[in-house]
């Protein structure tokens, strides 16, 4: 994604209606990818804690919206102090910034690329909140989100994104967020379930996804969110390379889909509906880093690759024994790591930069500038994530009791639950038989879900 640069007068850009336009369209795109995490991780988990995994991605709208607007975007894109964070007082709550103020360089507002920026940072917290599945406490995870994002995803997004941020500066490629977003929540992610533990059961109950077509659902839409999130991340469209983003994003998506499905077959016997949908979300996320930098043919090459090697990382929590709910380690920390590592390899030089991976004769430099990006970012997140949640669990607690984690969560943190199994025209897990006339006896069972 490239950051604000300076241009000369002469030379400076003019405010474009088209660019304007297209942006605020992909902005609303990224929106849409956060309830569509909602659904897609609300199918995958049991019928009692689906509403508590709708609403760990829906407020994240709501908290990381207000916190970008105060400080985030002044933190994540402002003037750049000492490589490693921003700041400019005139981005504090957006007050400073005019309304034809043009981002430096680009022929977009200051407030389109900042809303565009503040849905990358609403989506990137949510991702996490699947790992920590049936367990957390709602209010404890409101106050991670909040201050996870001030103190990590806010410095990450200068160091890849901002000018002046140190790792941008060394020449790491991070087209759309395989560092900022995917490395730095799956890497959050492991960091807080080490810290939290296991849900009561693992191993040992079936947990598996009580909706399929809701993760069907949510997958479809993030595919079709993901297009604003990675050709949107070019800021315009006067020279093309958004478009190759584009068709890169389809392409490896698809590649990465035949992958995961093929290694199921192979390993499991069949062609399940997760799987497809699993490594979509694979694909989208290994090429996120690297579709700006790579061909069609090396987009193919990416999306297998991601979608056979997901899948295969995916049953590391029953080896390792971590208890990574709805696999925001295999898919999101792995997808990451591969994508961004293999632009080292794949880079043509021939689309966003001259930067040529080892394949096109650029030999290990490009791919040794990603590996910095990509440990670095890996280690920041993965060791200030396990602090803030010790500190959280060892004050406020972050995990709701046994008792409550059974019973469902749903009921103890919403006071809801997502299915009526026994109102009028809801339907039953049961039927009884009663005479004409006749009053059924009342019942205390309660349905398994």
């Amino acid at each position: 994604m490239p950051p604000g640069i300076t241009t000369l007068a002469a030379d400076a850009p003019e405010l474009s209606a088209a660019n304007t336009g297209f942006m605020l369209i992909c902005s609303a795109l990224v929106m849409l990818m956060t309830p569509a995490l909602a659904f897609f991780y609300g199918g995958m988990v049991r019928v009692k804690s689906t509403l508590n995994m709708l609403m760990m991605s829906f407020i994240s709208l709501g908290i990381v919206t207000v916190l970008w607007v105060l400080y985030g975007f002044s933190l994540a894109f402002g003037t750049d102090v000492g490589s490693v964070i921003g700041w400019s007082s005139d981005f504090v709550g957006l007050s400073g910034i005019g309304v034809t103020e043009l981002w430096d360089g680009y022929t977009i507002p200051v407030y389109v690329f900042a809303v565009f920026q503040m849905m990358f940072a609403i989506l990137t917290p949510a991702l996490i909140s699947g790992a920590l599945a049936d367990r957390v406490k709602f209010t404890s995870w409101a106050l991670f989100i909040a201050l996870w994002v001030t103190v990590v995803y806010f410095p990450v997004a200068h160091w890849v994104w901002g000018a002046g941020g140190w790792l941008f500066e060394m020449g790491v490629i991070d087209f759309a967020g395989g560092t900022a977003v995917h490395i730095n929540a799956g890497a959050a992610a492991l960091g807080v379930i080490l810290v939290i533990g296991k849900r009561v059961g693992f191993k040992k109950d079936p947990m598996r996804p009580h909706s399929l077509p809701l993760v069907m659902l949510g997958a479809a839409l993030l595919w079709f969110g993901w297009f604003g999130f990675n050709a949107g991340s070019w800021l315009g469209n006067d020279d093309g390379v958004g478009a190759v983003m584009f068709v890169n994003t389809q392409v490896a998506t698809g590649a990465a889909v035949l992958g995961w499905l093929a290694y199921e077959k192979i390993r499991h016997g069949s062609f399940t509906t997760l799987g497809a949908a699993s490594g979509a979300v694979a694909g989208l996320v290994a090429i996120t880093p690297a579709g700006g930098a790579v061909s069609p043919l090396g987009a193919i090459a990416i999306g297998i690759i991601a979608g056979v090697l997901c899948a295969m990382a995916v049953g590391l929590k029953y080896k390792f024994g971590y208890d990574d709910s709805l696999d925001v380690v295999g898919v999101h920390l792995v997808g990451g790591v591969l994508g961004s590592l293999l632009v080292g390899f794949f880079a043509t030089g021939g689309v966003q930069s001259d930067a040529k991976g080892l394949f096109y004769g650029g030999g290990l430099e490009q791919l040794g500038k990603q590996a910095v990006g990509v440990f670095a970012v890996l280690a920041y997140s993965l060791v200030v994530s396990a602090a803030l949640a010790f500190v959280l669990d060892r004050t406020i607690g972050m995990r709701v009791s046994e008792d409550d984690e059974v019973s469902g969560i749903d009921q103890v943190e919403h006071a809801e639950t997502a299915y009526d199994f026994s109102g009028a025209g809801g339907g039953s897990a049961s039927r009884t038989t009663t005479a004409p006339g006749a009053t059924a006896a009342p019942t205390n069972k309660k349905v398994d879900a």
